[in-house]
């Protein structure tokens, strides 16, 4: 039962932690967002879309030319008082935007929660909506694997032409270089996905590149590091004990700078043949924040068919879930700590 698992005092939540998930359209958040259910589980955590807050609808953007990514499509100051609220034990009215239809619906009733969920284009975009997350992630996807993943599925599976694929990269591309990528400069992690070094000119943007950027001046943060804290390293672990077939997999550790801030990099090139044989892996990781033996591989295990899952992504994702967990436990515990000391 979850209630045991986090040695909850009360089902009702006594300390309301608020995460960010941020990133472009297509970059994963989606996923991202069905292993954090694995850790926290669906009734103690609520998820919002940021789109609900969306303060022109479809036909308002057409006829003005603003897109949902542009600032001045979306209603901030309701975002921030909605989540201020949320964030303080209270319930909400929230607005709700129709995808199918392009227009907002009703609102609906929102109840706070252990664990509140903020998610899409702009999370990160309101310093007074930033100021009250209690972590944050940014999914950054490169621009040569969105481009090869858009049109693989714009062109296998909807029948668009390249031509019309450009062109809708491009059309999008200067609010998302305005507004949505600087977003990355303020989360305390960054997973980057980036074409492999594996292979010479690579075109298929199967084999991927992924970088875990970790901030060191994030409070009560562990980071998680491979072999030895502070190191770099450069491991390449394919033989007897991990199976790799062509290209290989290597493994990156070390420090760098990130928009002016000292960070860790952890970095996987390359997939799994066999997930199960992550568990050898996690033995070469630390500060993992796992509950016991293997639980990373166990919880990569748990959904062998979510993309990323036989590659850094989903590795990496389920460390960073793992660390959302312990920040978690974490504040709730200073709670529950505040409490006691003021009974006694």
């Amino acid at each position: 039962m979850l209630k045991d698992k986090f040695n909850f005092m009360s089902s009702e939540p006594g300390r309301v932690v608020l995460i960010g998930v941020a990133g472009d359209s297509g970059c994963g958040k989606s996923t991202f967002l069905g292993r954090l259910k694995d850790l926290f589980g669906e009734e103690f955590m609520t998820v919002i879309c940021l789109d609900d807050y969306h303060s022109l609808d479809r036909k308002q953007r057409k006829q003005t030319g603003i897109t949902a990514l542009d600032p001045r499509a979306n209603n901030f100051d309701l975002m921030y008082e909605q989540v201020k609220t949320l964030k303080s034990g209270k319930s909400i009215m929230k607005p709700i935007y129709n995808h199918e239809t392009g227009e907002l619906d009703p609102p609906e009733l929102v109840e706070p929660n252990h664990v509140i969920v903020i998610e899409g284009l702009h999370p990160l975009y309101d310093e007074r909506v930033r100021s009250l997350l209690d972590f944050s992630v940014y999914l950054d996807l490169s621009d040569e694997v969105k481009v090869a993943w858009k049109i693989q599925r714009d062109m296998a599976e909807r029948g668009h032409t390249l031509a019309d694929v450009m062109q809708a990269i491009e059309s999008r591309r200067p609010d998302f270089d305005a507004y949505i990528d600087p977003q990355k400069a303020h989360a305390n992690i960054v997973i980057q996905i980036l074409p492999t070094n594996l292979i010479k000119d690579d075109k298929d943007r199967k084999v991927l590149r992924v970088r875990l950027i970790q901030r060191d001046d994030v409070e009560g943060f562990d980071q998680a590091y491979l072999f030895d804290q502070g190191s770099t390293i450069n491991w390449t672990p394919c033989g007897k004990k991990l199976t790799c077939s062509y290209p290989g997999m290597h493994f990156y550790y070390g420090s760098d700078s990130y928009f002016g801030n000292g960070v860790s990099i952890l970095e996987v090139d390359g997939q799994f043949d066999r997930l199960d044989e992550v568990i050898y892996i996690e033995n070469h990781l630390s500060n993992l924040n796992t509950k016991h033996y293997g639980e990373l591989t166990q919880l990569l295990l748990k959904h062998p068919d979510y993309p990323g899952s036989n590659n850094g992504t989903g590795l990496l994702q389920v460390i960073v879930g793992l660390k959302m967990r312990a920040t978690y436990e974490r504040l709730t515990q200073e709670v529950e700590e505040k409490v006691a000391a003021a009974v006694h």
